[in-house]
């Protein structure tokens, strides 16, 4: 092969990015107004803690379903007024963010904005545009963009409570089966429907329709993760360059254990009994005692034969990346091959070593990376890979 060729297969394997062209910010956070172009290469943001370099990859993040890479809710993401400026206090503002994303066959225009509520707005919400066309569910925008992140927030996933580390891999298990955001709606809009019911005193046999509904939604939630984790295992360990430690990967739940080994009609009537018995105290707690939502996402540290949760934080935050450099690597029907990742302080914990080698897996996926850090220097392996941006007072510039 000659080195023109060889060129021109690397230009147009980068081309093949799934990448953000233009990020456009509306009283987001705290930015009044941004726009933001730029290639399809990596994007290095730094600035001094507190400059609004997360802010940006959290706004990036609300492209996806769910509440972002912070997990606020919609009106704490208004940006507010100035010291000393008049205007209202409470954050709820309408804010907006808008992307152009490049694809190998052109371009998309997504949108999430929100409106807040009030006498003649009405109910808070979150709008959502495609090509300038509103759709209803967030979760449409899986089919142009899939985004993962890690942030500082997730370095204590192993040791913090089962629901983070449950979210943290249904996010995964989405981002390459766009599917699964939906299972999981429908099992908790089950499941807010019977608790609805138990409150407003429903008849028998109207509980026992919606704990079927709810028993069957849980069931394929549960069959959906085991088979997306199959997934993700498989794509750890096919990472054999990787400097990460090698990662097994699991989940503890009653319902996955139980389709392990039998039919999951058996496992539904098994959940509806479940549910029928435990109405008292679900009605009294206010919240449902057992179900998917409760199941806990296990990482174990092959090498030293460890669970994550004993291990140093510099090996759990090693362990992560590894299984999101594995996500990144699976390909997704019906959306996008290619996610844009979001590493907010990634290498906080890393050694000059693992950092090169974190940019060189990055690149061999060949995706764009958001990152951000308060020195450039600790990117200096990027150079001619990235383009580097100073975040500051509410403006981004090139370094």
């Amino acid at each position: 092969m000659s080195c023109s060729s060889s060129v021109a297969q690397t230009v147009a394997a980068v081309k093949s990015r799934v990448a953000v062209s233009r990020l456009m910010l509306t009283n987001f956070r705290s930015y009044g107004m941004l726009d933001l172009r730029i290639d399809d290469s990596h994007v290095v943001l730094v600035g001094a803690n507190g400059a609004g370099k997360t802010n940006v990859l959290e706004a990036l993040s609300m492209l996806a379903p769910g509440r972002g890479l912070r997990g606020a809710r919609l009106g704490e993401l208004s940006r507010l007024p100035a010291a000393g400026v008049a205007g209202d206090m409470s954050g709820e503002r309408p804010w907006a963010v808008s992307a152009t994303i490049a694809v190998a066959a052109g371009e998309h225009q997504l949108g999430v904005g929100y409106l807040p509520g009030g006498a003649e707005s009405g109910i808070a919400k979150r709008t959502v545009r495609i090509d300038g066309a509103p759709v209803a569910n967030v979760a449409q925008l899986a089919d142009y963009v899939r985004l993962i992140w890690l942030s500082p927030s997730m370095d204590r996933l192993f040791v913090e409570g089962v629901s983070d580390r449950r979210k943290f891999l249904d996010r995964l298990i989405s981002s390459f089966d766009p599917l699964h955001a939906k299972r999981w709606a429908q099992f908790e809009s089950a499941m807010r429907e019977r608790i609805g019911a138990l409150r407003s005193g429903g008849n028998a046999s109207w509980l026992r329709a919606q704990e079927r509904t709810m028993a069957e939604a849980g069931v394929v939630v549960a069959a959906s993760r085991l088979a997306g984790v199959g997934r993700l295992a498989v794509a750890l360990e096919s990472l054999h360059a990787s400097v990460f430690p090698k990662a097994d990967i699991g989940v503890s739940g009653w319902i996955e254990n139980e389709l392990a080994t039998r039919p999951a009609v058996d496992v539904e009537d098994e959940y509806t009994a479940r549910l029928e018995r435990s109405r008292d105290k679900d009605l009294e707690s206010g919240r449902t005692s057992d179900g998917p939502h409760l199941t806990d996402f296990l990482v174990r540290h092959r090498e030293k034969s460890r669970s994550a949760s004993l291990c140093s934080t510099g090996e759990q935050k090693a362990l992560l990346i590894r299984v999101v450099l594995g996500c990144a690597s699976l390909q997704a029907p019906g959306a996008p091959d290619k996610p844009i990742l979001l590493l907010d302080e990634i290498a906080a914990h890393l050694d000059d070593a693992r950092r090169r080698a974190l940019f060189d897996e990055i690149d061999a996926l060949n995706v764009q990376a958001w990152i951000t850090g308060t020195d450039a220097f600790t990117f200096s392996s990027l150079e001619g890979r990235a383009q580097f941006k100073r975040v500051a007072d509410g403006q981004i510039r090139s370094l």
